[in-house]
């Protein structure tokens, strides 16, 4: 197993942040293996998947190239740079990998084949043709959904910290992606891969939460920096049209009240509900004082977030509810 030796300094320094590239990059890689996990990956494939695909067919070199940069367990560096700490524009991000050396971009895809760089490979654009394809998968297939995933991801951020603040680093850590714990005496398991220790103590750590679910990687820039990219939380990144409020729900209880009910299978903070909901902050919080009074819902606090939770009577109603699919999406903004 890969693991880093992480002191309690770094540990407690470390932050969540966002990165448009690394969900630029983990779209890409939802594209390239065109298998989506939840309703909401695969229309948003099908809408998608036939521009990238026609990308690749016109570019033949930058196609053998993402499939080499992409491994069997190790992806080309350079497609991923750490992101840092400051919020940071796309257009800043994706320059970087445009700013890579086209001798280090041809040792990283090396490494990433675990064997011989292909002849066609050997050339001086490999930097400019990366930079290029993930412009073109932001431009076409993120940046349209950016402000709705931005509105997640913070979401998820809100998420994990109650995480923290309620079972520590390892409640936290270990829920954050497949093969990742916390297994003690400063050791945090980063992956399965049999890889060599690192000692990163007095490094910058972060964790960069993405999108697209059954992705996830590990950067650095040696030796000040280090990134964890992980999942966010399935409930928060399904599509909000992928179920519907039951009709005679939304009629008892309006269907954008109806919405909120139906959304807590899982206790979500106020935050998290805006954000898959698309409901203004206001609207969400005078839907759960109604749900409140009518002790449909129930709430704790986790750290210093307040999540709710459907009561056992809210629960019946939604099930009994459940067989309809004809209602009002989750967007419905009254």
């Amino acid at each position: 197993m890969g693991w880093w030796q992480v002191n309690a300094d770094t540990l407690a320094g470390s932050r969540f942040v966002l990165s448009p590239l690394a969900e630029t990059f983990a779209s890409l890689k939802l594209l390239h293996a065109a298998a989506a996990s939840h309703p909401g990956e695969q229309a948003w494939l099908r809408a998608h998947l036939p521009s990238y695909r026609r990308y690749l067919a016109a570019e033949p070199v930058t196609a053998l190239l993402i499939r080499s940069g992409l491994g069997r367990d190790w992806i080309a560096d350079f497609l991923t740079p750490t992101p840092h700490e400051e919020p940071t524009a796309f257009e800043d991000e994706v320059a970087r990998v445009r700013a890579v050396s086209p001798a280090e971009s041809r040792a990283h895809l090396t490494l990433s084949l675990r064997g011989p760089l292909p002849a066609r490979l050997d050339r001086d654009d490999l930097p400019e043709r990366a930079a290029d394809l993930l412009t073109h998968v932001w431009e076409d297939a993120v940046r349209p959904y950016w402000a709705r995933r931005r509105r997640v991801l913070e979401a998820d951020v809100v998420a994990r910290t109650a995480q923290l603040s309620q079972g520590g680093w390892a409640a936290a850590l270990d829920a954050l992606r497949p093969g990742m714990r916390w297994l003690g005496d400063n050791r945090l398991q980063v992956n399965a891969h049999e890889y060599p220790p690192r000692e990163i103590s007095g490094a910058r750590l972060f964790f960069v939460p993405v999108t697209p679910q059954r992705v996830g990687w590990v950067s650095w820039e040696e030796p000040h920096r280090y990134a964890v990219i992980y999942p966010c939380a399935g409930a928060l990144a399904g599509d909000p049209g992928e179920a519907a409020v039951p009709a005679s729900l939304g009629a008892l209880l309006g269907p954008a009240r109806a919405a909120v009910l139906v959304l807590l299978d899982s206790p979500l903070s106020t935050t998290q509900l805006v954000a898959v909901t698309g409901q203004r902050l206001g609207s969400v919080g005078r839907h759960l004082r109604v749900l409140l009074d009518a002790r449909l819902v129930e709430r704790r606090r986790a750290g210093r977030s307040v999540l709710y939770s459907r009561t056992a009577t809210g629960e019946v109603l939604v099930t009994a509810q459940r067989g309809e699919r004809t209602g009002e999406p989750f967007t419905h903004r009254s």
